[in-house]
């Protein structure tokens, strides 16, 4: 039997016995989140969208918020484990980059060292140029590629190898492009990113579509393209490149870890609020004005998911030139 299953015996146990926790009884009125990026980018939406929606529907009494940047999202992760005794109540946000950077070595730690709650949602990437970009089509963008590489300068907001510069590898490659020539001009944050393409920096954003989605809402930008199978309510004018004639596809999820050591019973009773979040109409609208699309997976499924992606993830890189 293994320990794992043996604690939760234990716990149902002290539970029939009457040794409640004010977890279990699921008395948790406010949670605080930390998330690993700096404000304007998807860890950062992600983590307010779900505060929001969980404090206004009333499942939570508050909820708080911390951005802490640096070492790729290392940083985050480093401080969640050093101070796992008083961080029982505080929730780290993520997504498929702890997988990217932890292959890569950006960190030493990887989603074993954390407690994984649950994948909530899944957005797709998009390529974003400034609203009096040149271009208006993803194929303009190739053509030039095509010629000369070294003119199209892509911003993303996460370090060299990771999502965004992966996602943009991924799509020149299936336009016939070589990855590895991909000029990627990297930022902290997605506001950086963006404004980056907005002076001059670069010329075409790597990004979540959730995140290009508000910035062409705004004005800002032309969203050129997505990477979903099929194009979004949230944008139908806005193309995949599957339909452009390039053969990729992405979608990231993003989800939440707890502390090493959290209990199994704190663990499930935050998994319940997020599952109950999903029914309220202020976690639909969130949802709706994002683009975003429900993932949930809980515990030992999650893990197993992220057990899968990254073997996938890692064999993509490798191809890529990302690792040896």
């Amino acid at each position: 039997m293994s320990s794992r299953w043996l604690k939760s015996i234990l716990i149902a146990g002290s539970l029939a016995l009457g040794g409640i926790s004010s977890v279990a009884q699921g008395d948790t009125e406010s949670i605080h989140f930390l998330i690993p990026g700096g404000a304007g980018g998807g860890w950062d939406g992600t983590a307010r969208g779900t505060g929001e929606a969980l404090t206004k529907s009333g499942i939570l009494k508050t909820a708080s918020y911390e951005n802490m940047s640096g070492g790729g999202g290392g940083k985050a992760i480093a401080h969640l484990i050093e101070t796992a005794d008083q961080a029982k109540e505080t929730l780290m946000v993520n997504s498929t980059p702890i997988v990217i950077r932890s292959l890569s070595k950006v960190f030493p730690q990887s989603f074993r060292d954390l407690t994984p709650i649950a994948a909530i949602i899944g957005d797709y990437a998009a390529f974003v140029v400034p609203a009096n970009s040149k271009y208006t089509s993803f194929t303009q963008v190739v053509a030039d590629y095509s010629k000369n590489p070294r003119s199209i300068a892509v911003a993303g907001g996460s370090a060299r190898g990771s999502m965004d510069h992966l996602v943009a590898a991924m799509a020149f490659k299936a336009a016939g492009g070589e990855p590895k020539r991909v000029k990627y001009v990297a930022y902290d944050a997605g506001g950086k990113a963006m404004a980056g393409i907005l002076s001059g920096e670069a010329h075409l954003l790597s990004t979540g579509f959730s995140e290009a989605l508000a910035l062409k809402n705004a004005g800002e930008v032309r969203i050129l393209a997505m990477t979903g199978d099929k194009r979004s309510p949230a944008a139908p004018d806005v193309p995949t490149l599957k339909e452009l004639g390039y053969d990729a596809t992405f979608v990231n999820w993003r989800g939440f870890f707890g502390a090493p050591g959290l209990s199994d019973a704190q663990a499930e009773e935050y998994q319940k609020i997020l599952k109950k979040m999903y029914s309220t109409d202020a976690w639909k609208a969130v949802r709706d004005r994002n683009g975003w699309t429900e993932i949930y997976k809980p515990g030992n499924e999650f893990v197993s998911f992220l057990e899968a992606q990254e073997k996938e993830v890692g064999a993509l890189m490798t191809e890529l030139g990302f690792l040896q």
